[in-house]
């Protein structure tokens, strides 16, 4: 790799080039990656590529008059400390909102970038090029937040974003909840059961995790074949099934971890205190993004935990 300050006129007309094109053609992909949920973003999107590929010919024909035809390929990850940008392609759904600051900041970065390049440089035609790559990169950014203002009035904004909450919810939040509340509670009954049949926080903790584990790879496979998102929107059902299955799993370890502790009064106390915690957390989860009111949900959670507590306790003390 050499360090931008290394490159000649002609290279770093040549790496603005291929900048250009690269941005362009990420703005594209963003825009066929929106289109089926989010229309008026995706527009917006396009006409930024629309954008970036009229200021890559521009430079193109700046090029021309000083080089000649051959533009060399010279690629952004060839320059150390250069902007690398994340490939679309990559990003199995992307966020409305990520999307949106990925452009504000890919317009933000390359103008810094550009002015700090220029200011490190003492060759006139060197800073002035990359003077005017900033002052070209800060009207893109300018250009998109006019873009942005035709094309996302206020109300396709919020419906958009209520559209984005709601799919991070299907896809991930509800998955999550399902198996953490399954591990945190299903395994209750037999984890406190051995604990107290036997007396042993060896033994509760074997119970435990073979409960934990168990479960967690019984709803992982429940969960990714109940539906594949094609009709319901609710994304990939290997994610999910990953998702719920990690959730069922951790759920129920976390009360089983503290029977490895040998003194049995001490495990017994501090299972318990992370019964209460994890109990607290699935409340707070379904109240904050399952429109649960904070009391409803703290009673509904506490009673069926306290259920399945009582019948492993009553199992195990027979």
């Amino acid at each position: 790799m050499r360090n931008f300050s290394e490159l000649s006129e002609r290279e770093i007309l040549a790496l603005a080039i291929g900048a250009e094109e690269e941005d362009g053609r990420i703005y594209s992909d963003i825009a066929e990656s929106l289109h089926p949920d989010y229309p008026a973003s995706a527009k917006v999107f396009a006409d930024m590529a629309v954008e970036e590929s009229e200021h890559r010919r521009r430079l193109i024909d700046l090029f021309q008059e000083k080089f000649g035809n051959h533009i060399p390929l010279i690629r952004r990850q060839d320059i150390r400390g250069f902007l690398t940008r994340k490939a679309v392609w990559q990003m199995p759904k992307p966020s409305i909102r990520d999307v949106r600051k990925l452009a504000e900041s890919m317009e933000a970065e390359a103008e810094n970038f550009y002015r700090l390049a220029a200011s490190r440089t003492s060759d006139t035609s060197v800073r002035k090029l990359l003077g005017d790559l900033a002052d070209a990169e800060a009207g893109h950014e300018r250009i998109a937040d006019q873009l942005t203002e035709e094309n996302l009035p206020q109300n396709v904004r919020s419906a958009e974003d209520a559209a984005a909450r709601r799919n991070f919810v299907l896809r991930y939040i509800q998955p999550g909840l399902a198996g953490l509340m399954d591990g945190s509670v299903s395994t209750l009954a037999p984890v406190f059961a051995a604990a107290f049949a036997t007396g042993n926080p060896w033994e509760a903790f074997i119970v435990g995790m073979a409960a934990s584990l168990g479960a967690g790879i019984s709803m992982a496979f429940a969960e990714a074949l109940s539906d594949d998102g094609s009709l319901t929107g609710r994304g990939s059902p290997i994610m999910r099934g990953a998702i719920t299955g990690a959730m069922t799993t951790l759920g129920g370890v976390g009360h089983t971890l503290p029977f490895l502790i040998p003194n049995f009064s001490t495990a017994l106390i501090l299972a318990i205190a992370v019964v209460v915690v994890e109990l607290a957390t699935i409340s707070w989860v379904r109240w904050r993004f399952m429109d649960t009111g904070p009391v409803q949900a703290t009673m509904q959670v506490a009673l069926g935990g306290a259920i399945v507590f009582a019948v492993g306790v009553l199992i195990g003390s027979s």
